[in-house]
């Protein structure tokens, strides 16, 4: 076969060669041991907790050596692209501030190693897939998806090995007259790999999973589609060279796949990078774990975590605990540093499922809220409901000032409050300070009846001082309470409850129900400051 005659052939535009293209892309100006790495999400319009868990990865790898890491939006499924699906992967990343040195935005690309949409590197695939077919490793087929098919099922039936390779390759050493003929004709074809059948094994070294070893390719693989587009086997392989990663992160399901990549980049005289195969995202269903699933699983979705407004900061820390064992440890020990000073590294990561467990996330995000200011929480509280719960964005922004000093309820002590988990649960938690959204959710204690209630109330008016502090508002309380038969001593009342109506903890929760709906509420004097005393003596004179 003249090989030559054949490339000239498939590709008669490709005037181009290899060192040309390369000569495009030259060596990164980077300082010794810099990493280079990147996401390559598909525009599916969907965007999932593994495409962050791989970013967090990718980005601390980078940016903690000085290296770059970069977005190659992976288009060449055109059959799967969601319109506006590159903005959506953009939105997700920037919303849990994952930062990009260079490549695909909004706007269009941002770099010297462009394009970062592989469908507009098409011209640049050619170049190489030109260079495989004058090497002899690689050659066009016109086998039809129904003869495909046949020989699948020949396959199974028979038991062999299914795919196309060997005896089974029929387009593998047809004739350059008969190429010719079916191009002429309009024939459409693939450009596929010639693999070699062969008992060997390939040996890498996974970053995450130590030594694999896995049988060779025997495969021939498709390198082009039908449309000249690559399929994802050859383009990354293209792509990664050319943009020059250093650490190829993905997830396991990719293993399978390793032969075809590590034999594209021996075959193209290309050095491999490293491959880091993560570890699956599991949940526990009953007492097994299974894989997240997108039909069952509304948390592998990085749209529920920002609809259920989850910090952001939170989701990072517990992704962090997910990758790296001795996070937690180390936030123990530094629970004021930034999580990005926290060193990450590869070696920690583990080879088995990581498991989603939301009420971890939950207390996670608790901590991370308190260790923010009232105005932190409140500038991220407000960027949240503008975008999610505008009509609670607007009662922010009416009553700043209110908001912040509730927000500082509970704050102070060795013991600071933990009642924010999120922005949206922040809505439902906080709205009783709003007499907008005030609303009573919760039964007074049946232990009180209407006639003590109002007794109680009543009396509590009638000594009410708004400028007391809070010793003298709680022994004002307790003299209310013992008036009324009451223990002012929870204990008191347990040991002899024959001797009273009930407690001080009956009497409290009257008060935490009146002014904010709810029986687990903050402290009720720091409370009553932040509502005002018009607010106060509004809410319990309604029981009078």
């Amino acid at each position: 076969m003249d090989y030559q005659a054949l490339a000239d052939l498939l590709f008669p535009d490709v005037t181009e060669g290899r060192e040309d293209v390369e000569a495009r892309f030259p060596r990164r100006a980077l300082p010794e041991g810099a990493c280079v790495t990147r996401i390559g999400p598909s525009p599916t319009g969907f965007v999932h907790l593994g495409n962050l868990y791989n970013a967090i990865i990718g980005e601390r790898l980078a940016h903690q050596s000085g290296g770059v890491f970069y977005l190659r939006v992976e288009d060449t499924d055109q059959k799967r692209e969601v319109p506006g699906a590159v903005e959506t992967v953009l939105d997700a990343m920037a919303y849990f501030g994952v930062r990009f040195d260079e490549g695909a935005t909004a706007e269009g690309d941002n770099g010297a190693y462009g394009p970062y949409r592989q469908r507009q590197r098409k011209d640049i695939y050619h170049v190489f897939a030109k260079w495989l077919v004058e090497q002899g490793k690689a050659y066009p087929c016109f086998c039809t998806a129904e003869e495909l098919d046949a020989v699948r099922a020949w396959q199974t039936a028979a038991k062999e090995t299914t795919g196309y390779y060997g005896k089974y390759a029929r387009c593998r050493d047809l004739p350059l007259e008969t190429v010719r003929a079916n191009l002429a004709s309009g024939k459409p074809w693939v450009l596929r790999y010639r693999g070699e059948t062969t008992d060997e094994r390939i040996r890498v070294k996974d970053a995450i999973r130590g030594r694999l070893e896995m049988p060779r390719n025997n495969m021939d693989f498709v390198l082009l589609k039908s449309d000249g587009i690559p399929t994802y086997h050859f383009a990354h392989v293209v792509d990664d060279h050319l943009m020059q990663s250093t650490y190829i992160i993905r997830g396991e399901e990719w293993i399978a796949s390793l032969p075809m990549h590590i034999e594209l980049f021996r075959a193209l005289g290309w050095p491999e990078p490293i491959y880091c195969h993560t570890a699956t995202l599991v949940k526990m269903d009953g007492a097994s774990k299974r894989k997240l699933s997108k039909r069952k699983d509304p948390e592998l979705a990085l749209s529920f975590y920002q609809q259920e407004g989850i910090c952001q900061d939170a989701v990072w820390e517990f992704l962090l605990t997910l990758l790296n064992s001795n996070f937690e440890e180390w936030r123990i020990a530094n629970p004021q540093t930034d999580y990005h000073d926290f060193p990450f590294t590869l070696e920690k990561m583990a080879s088995s499922g990581a498991l989603v467990d939301l009420e971890k996330l939950e207390n996670i995000s608790k901590e991370v809220i308190c260790r923010m200011s009232a105005d932190q929480v409140y500038d991220n509280w407000l960027s949240w409901c503008r975008l999610y719960q505008p009509q609670f964005a607007a009662l922010l922004e009416t009553y700043p000032d209110k908001t912040l000093a509730a927000l500082n309820v509970g704050k102070g002590g060795k013991k600071p409050r933990k009642d924010l988990t999120g922005w949206k649960q922040a809505c439902g938690f906080m709205s009783f300070y709003y007499d907008e959204t005030f609303t009573v959710e919760e039964e007074m204690p049946p232990e009180v009846d209407e006639a003590t209630r109002r007794a109680f109330f009543a009396g509590y008016l009638e000594r009410y001082d708004h400028a007391a502090d809070s010793a003298a508002w709680f022994a004002m309380v307790k003299e209310l309470t013992g008036e009324l038969g009451f223990a002012v001593k929870p204990k008191d009342y347990k040991k002899h409850p024959e001797d009273y109506r009930g407690s001080i903890v009956h009497t409290t929760n009257m008060l935490r129900i009146a002014l904010t709906g709810h029986a687990n509420a903050p402290d009720i004097w720091e409370v009553s400051h932040v509502l005002g005393e018009e607010t106060v003596r509004a809410r319990l004179g309604r029981y009078l």
